[in-house]
């Protein structure tokens, strides 16, 4: 199948997409035909990803919300209205030793990494079902794989995205509806410590981090009828690091 244009006619959600790994996926997914609802807080940085898919030739209108407020998630559903690609990427990352992690950014990082993606697939995967398709992709992390320093909440966290993934797979796949997730490796994104990443990068099999292209490739290809067989899984893009 000619790849390109793949998307077309398809609405496409993809949360945090203003940087990062959010914006190389919006772009590639407008690139393969889809619309795409860009979300993210910034609304300058929103109308450069949007402008960014105009001019190859998409489609994408952007929608502010602060998925840590649950009126504000509600809004962005109401807003986005039917979607058939969901890409649950917001979210945000804490490293350090676990004494030095208060309890408010706790709560912070259960509520970006995990109650946000839970509430929007519990208000746009029903709508999937009932279409009998769509595709989920969550954003887990290799640190929700292996233990790393540092990593406890946020793997924690990380994990609890490949698990709900599985189950949400369980509960929407059998009406059309597929579901998986990436764990990426270290990625080079605008908001990592560079420092910390090409660290994390030296510990992998290709010894190096990855572009935040190289992610949304994966992404794209798991949102596309190229993957018309997968649900359930959780596809390591982490340049070899859990496999030993």
């Amino acid at each position: 199948m000619n790849g390109q244009r793949e998307l077309e006619g398809l609405s496409a959600l993809v949360t945090g997409a203003t940087s990062g790994i959010g914006r190389a996926v919006a772009e590639e997914l407008g690139r393969r035909g889809a619309d795409v609802v860009v979300h993210g807080r910034d609304a300058g940085r929103g109308a450069a990803v949007v402008d960014a898919i105009v001019a190859e030739g998409g489609t994408a209108r952007f929608v502010a919300a602060d998925l840590s407020d649950p009126a504000q998630l509600d809004d962005l559903v109401e807003q986005a209205g039917a979607v058939d690609i969901l890409v649950n990427n917001a979210g945000f990352s804490w490293f350090g030793p676990t004494a030095q992690l208060d309890v408010a950014t706790f709560d912070r990082l259960f509520a970006a990494n995990v109650r946000a993606p839970y509430f929007l697939v519990a208000a746009l995967g029903p709508g999937m079902a009932a279409r009998s398709s769509g595709s989920i992709i969550n954003m887990s992390s290799m640190s929700g794989q292996i233990g790393l320093a540092g990593a406890a909440a946020y793997g924690a966290a990380k994990a609890a995205m490949a698990s709900m993934t599985r189950a949400w797979a369980a509960e929407f796949s059998p009406r059309g509806v597929r579901v998986n997730a990436i764990a990426p490796g270290p990625v080079y994104t605008g908001g990592a410590v560079r420092e910390r990443t090409e660290a994390l990068g030296t510990t992998t099999l290709l010894n190096r981090a990855a572009r935040p292209e190289e992610i949304a490739e994966v992404i794209s290809f798991l949102a596309s009828p190229r993957a018309s067989y997968v649900t359930g899984a959780i596809v390591a893009a982490d340049g070899g690091r859990t496999a030993i």
